[in-house]
């Protein structure tokens, strides 16, 4: 399987996967492995599948669940089969009081009829494409854990914050995602041990944090894309200062080549980089 290339640490080296990010995620998803488990998704539910043939299949449900980063979690067969039970049910709230994003996702696109699972071929295209980000996210975690926890934060926010939510729904969200909350915790300063307190203290102290470290008050401004920078960087900015690895030198010359120095150009220094993948 193709290993993403990082060459740096902290923030250099996140701004150097961004610049990169969909060369990477073209060659990891031309790779063997992913190549093959998406070929099988498609062909499996390319045609109406039951709900028990679904569950049953490992391969189907690594891949499914992948898809809406939730990889790692096939194992846990009768709780999935709830989901899909009360997805079916009009008048279930289980969905609502869970309030995990990546389950409601995962349940709309796979809501059984009868039993009866089926995918549009434009949901299945979708879901396939999803994979492929999902699985190249847990390819960069497995060369630098923070940048992976730095996409998941990118590709989930938007999610967690949603619209029409109250504060303590968003906040219950953001602190129930292990990415995201790792993030937000980094970044603020907030020490992971707040985690063994109530989740209504837990929730208040985030807040307060958020508005001391970032001028944050109303709380869906965090999904924009400027905040959303700010934070990755500053979550890279702490890591990199306690972890006391600075690379001050190898990241200024990896930003002068992003940024067109050396006279090769933001994109020359790119080329020269993937020309090696």
């Amino acid at each position: 399987m193709f290993r993403p290339v990082i060459p740096l640490s902290g923030y250099g080296g996140w701004k150097l996967l961004q610049a990169t990010y969909d060369r990477q995620l073209q060659i990891h998803s031309e790779s063997g492995q992913v190549k093959a488990d998406r070929a099988y998704l498609k062909e499996k539910l390319a045609e109406p599948i039951t709900k028990e043939a679904f569950l049953d299949d490992k391969r189907l449900m690594r891949v499914a669940l992948t898809a809406f980063d939730l990889g790692g979690e096939e194992w846990k067969r009768g709780f999935i089969d709830k989901v899909l039970k009360e997805a079916a049910d009009p008048e279930s709230t289980f969905l609502a009081r869970l309030n995990n994003p990546k389950y409601s996702a995962f349940a709309a696109a796979f809501t059984p009829v009868n039993d009866v699972i089926t995918i549009s071929p434009e949901a299945l295209q979708k879901i396939a494409d999803d994979f492929d980000s999902s699985s190249f996210e847990s390819a960069v975690g497995q060369v630098d854990d923070s940048m992976r926890l730095a996409l998941n934060y990118q590709s989930d926010i938007q999610g967690l914050i949603g619209s029409g939510s109250s504060d303590k729904a968003i906040l219950y969200r953001l602190l129930g995602s292990v990415p995201v909350r790792t993030v937000l915790e980094t970044a603020t300063g907030l020490p992971t041990s707040i985690r063994k307190l109530p989740i209504e203290t837990q929730a208040g102290m985030l807040k307060e944090a958020l508005q001391k470290r970032f001028g944050i008050s109303d709380l869906q401004a965090l999904a924009s894309s400027g905040q959303v920078e700010k934070v990755i960087g500053t979550y890279h900015s702490v890591r990199s200062i306690s972890e006391g690895s600075s690379g001050f030198s190898a990241a200024s010359n990896a930003l002068t080549l992003l940024n067109g120095g050396a006279g090769l150009g933001g994109q020359g220094g790119i080329n020269l980089l993937l020309s090696g993948l």
